[in-house]
């Protein structure tokens, strides 16, 4: 029969009471340190509409992508698009700047308005001067730092401006995607030798040198680290005073944490349209309650 007495307990005497230790901070994915906490302070009250959308509808061929869809985007405020894969969020991003007109099988009804002018009757160069666009992956030209933010504003005009006359305008844009102090000492380097996080920031300036009102972001934090996503969403909530934004975004948590207004798409419908509050804590359709809860994505 096996001996069943329990083994001696050893106790250890101290002679002081051991200092509780806080546990160590979160690291990003990669382990690179902490990662910063997004403050999402609420919008202004006095947000300025920049554009509209009136029962707009988009279809490829005979597939339905949007259909009547009605929305502000305001001045001041940041406007979350979020839905399943397949929703019809994408789409209706890159209608407000005419960019699906690219396709030829898109066929789109409803207005687009932009300062109350139908955006069917702007040149679509001084169009999308008015709403910048930055994609899912960061796309800086095959530049310089410097050269990547003068393009467009080389571009403007019949004349070239010089070099000397570009640099206050230059050193703007990237003031205000918190870029600058990474490389001011290095804008003849090479824009491609940036990480993803300043790649990014640097495709955001380079939407800001040309003055836009809005700014569309198309998933712009989907291929970063964490910490590169939390600098980029408080880069966010700075512009939304000066730059009406639009953000696509799959992640919840980060249409919580930029999003003042909501926008909620399911197989091309807008199911839900109210301040981020309501849709994620008190959402009206069954639709979104299920969508928000993770029942389904």
């Amino acid at each position: 029969m096996d001996d069943l007495t329990p083994p001696p307990i050893r106790r250890i005497i101290l002679d002081n009471m051991p200092e509780p230790v806080a546990p160590p901070a979160p690291a990003n994915g990669n382990g690179h340190g902490p990662v910063p906490e997004v403050v999402h302070e609420p919008a202004a009250r006095n947000a300025v509409e920049r554009m509209r959308t009136e029962d707009l509808s988009i279809a490829y061929g005979q597939k339905l992508a949007v259909n009547r869809v009605s929305l502000e985007v305001c001045q001041g405020e940041v406007l979350a698009l979020i839905g399943p894969s397949g929703c019809g969020k994408t789409t209706l991003l890159r209608s407000l700047n005419r960019l699906i007109d690219q396709t030829p099988t898109v066929a789109r009804s409803g207005r687009i308005l932009v300062d109350g002018e139908d955006a069917d009757f702007f040149d679509v160069t001084l169009l999308r001067r008015k709403v910048g666009m930055v994609f899912q992956q960061p796309n800086p030209f095959p530049m310089s730092i410097f050269d990547n933010i003068a393009y467009g504003l080389r571009e403007r005009g019949s004349k070239r401006p010089k070099r000397k006359e570009l640099e206050p305008a230059v050193a703007e844009a990237l003031q205000r995607a918190g870029l600058w102090e990474e490389v001011k000492d290095n804008l003849n380097g090479p824009a491609l030798r940036l990480s993803g996080g300043q790649q990014q920031r640097l495709c955001i300036a380079r939407s800001l040198a040309v003055g836009p009102e809005v700014l569309l972001l198309d998933e712009p934090c989907s291929a970063l680290d964490p910490i590169s996503t939390a600098v980029i969403e408080e880069l966010i909530l700075r512009l939304r005073a000066d730059v009406a934004i639009v953000i696509v975004t799959h992640n919840l948590q980060q249409a919580q944490r930029v999003g003042d207004r909501v926008a909620f798409m399911y197989l091309g419908d807008l199911v839900e349209y109210g301040a981020a509050g309501q849709v994620f804590g008190a959402p009206q359709a069954m639709r979104t309650r299920e969508y928000v809860s993770g029942a389904f994505g």
